[in-house]
């Protein structure tokens, strides 16, 4: 059987925060609930020149400067912070990192399980063809009202993988536990910028969610849960993470041991909550942040989209895989941001408005190579710095 998975993966969050001891503070509230409460520390904010799509170009650039452009004839871009009803974000990711013309391009929606479906789909395609590569985005900002209960769960980030049947980092399995049901947890009306969402709800659907992808990945000849050295989750905030472990391990009448999940959830508490993106970088977090080799090494992967779909699904570290990590990008990506006022949180959370179809140019804020220079005629205008 040809295996298959991640050649390559990067992620991207812009260079300015808000630290949550500072929304504490205005809300006149314990810091102590946001840092042990929900688990979190800060959450990333991208300026007004900034969305999904630069995001996913930047997370993307590591990966065609070190691997190339040659061979990717797919690229899949998932995301529920979506630009446009029809285009795919990836149109213009395409463009920006001047990926060849010949290439299939669609956007993927189903809250923050579509880069898993992606992923899988990629897999699926690289065996069929393993001359062939694929692009796998999944790029999101998470921006809730404000004073609301999910002001603090925040973020914004997005992470790019090479899919290839010459994984250098990780090889996908090819059991899945997967499991749906009709719900209204959380979710966006096309008409509402930030999402409507019941969170003692959802967190309850996500865990019956869990237990039910994983039994149902067992029954599918998936590993045993002593098979994993490591557990990633999909992670609105890393509490959430905890929880669905400790849920995960009594369920399978295995002892709790925190130490398999915890390392995976330190990226995503200085990044906040980034949807799609937000189990992948928690793989990216386990790998980078994990001082043992952790070659060989079976994880445990659970990706959850309210509304609501779940999948386990498993992943086998390749031998060699450090040679293939970013990690001094990502922690000068990090150790370079800046934290932002109260009162600048504000005015970056308050889009720019482009309506009426007037030519809105937007402040030069990004740091990044790539940014959204204007809004002409309903049109977004991407521009690349070095061109």
């Amino acid at each position: 059987m040809i295996t298959t998975g991640i050649e390559a993966m990067s992620f991207y969050t812009p260079h300015r925060y808000l630290g949550l001891e500072t929304l504490a503070e205005h809300h006149g509230i314990d810091p102590e609930k946001f840092s042990k409460g929900i688990g979190q520390e800060k959450i990333a904010l991208p300026g007004h020149d900034e969305d999904i799509v630069t995001m996913g170009a930047e997370a993307a650039l590591p990966l065609i400067e070190r691997y190339g452009r040659e061979n990717i004839d797919t690229l899949l871009f998932a995301t529920e912070t979506g630009i446009d009803q029809s285009k795919s974000a990836g149109i213009y990711v395409h463009r920006l990192l001047g990926l060849p013309a010949n290439c299939r391009n669609v956007e993927l929606k189903q809250a923050c399980y579509s880069a898993t479906p992606a992923l899988q789909f990629a897999c699926s395609y690289v065996a069929r063809k393993p001359d062939r590569k694929v692009l796998v985005i999944a790029s999101d900002v998470a921006r809730y009202d404000l004073d609301s209960s999910g002001e603090a769960t925040q973020g914004a980030g997005a992470v790019a993988m090479l899919i290839s049947a010459n994984p250098k980092v990780l090889e996908i399995g090819t059991a899945t536990g997967l499991f749906t049901e009709d719900i209204m947890d959380f979710w966006r009306p096309n008409h509402r910028r930030t999402p409507v969402f019941d969170g003692k709800f959802s967190t309850l659907r996500y865990l019956n969610a869990l237990v039910e992808a994983w039994n149902d990945y067992g029954a599918n000849d998936g590993k045993s849960y002593e098979d994993f050295s490591h557990f990633c989750y999909h992670l609105p905030f890393s509490r959430m993470g905890e929880k669905a472990h400790r849920h995960l391990a009594k369920n399978a009448k295995a002892p709790i041991d925190m130490e398999k999940a915890l390392t995976g959830m330190l990226y995503n508490r200085q990044v906040g909550n980034s949807y799609t993106a937000s189990i992948y970088l928690a793989i990216v977090s386990t790998l980078e942040n994990s001082a043992a080799d952790l070659s060989g090494q079976s994880f445990g992967l659970f990706s959850y989209g309210s509304g609501a779909t779940g999948e386990f699904f498993d992943a086998t570290v390749v031998p060699g895989y450090q040679d293939h990590l970013f990690a001094a990008r990502h922690q000068n990506l990090l150790n370079d941001r800046i934290a932002v006022s109260y009162e600048e949180y504000i005015a970056l959370w308050h889009a720019i408005e482009a309506k009426d179809g007037a030519v809105t140019e937007l402040p030069d804020e990004a740091r990044g190579r790539y940014r959204l220079a204007r809004i002409d005629d309903h049109k977004r205008i991407y521009t690349d710095r070095q061109s």
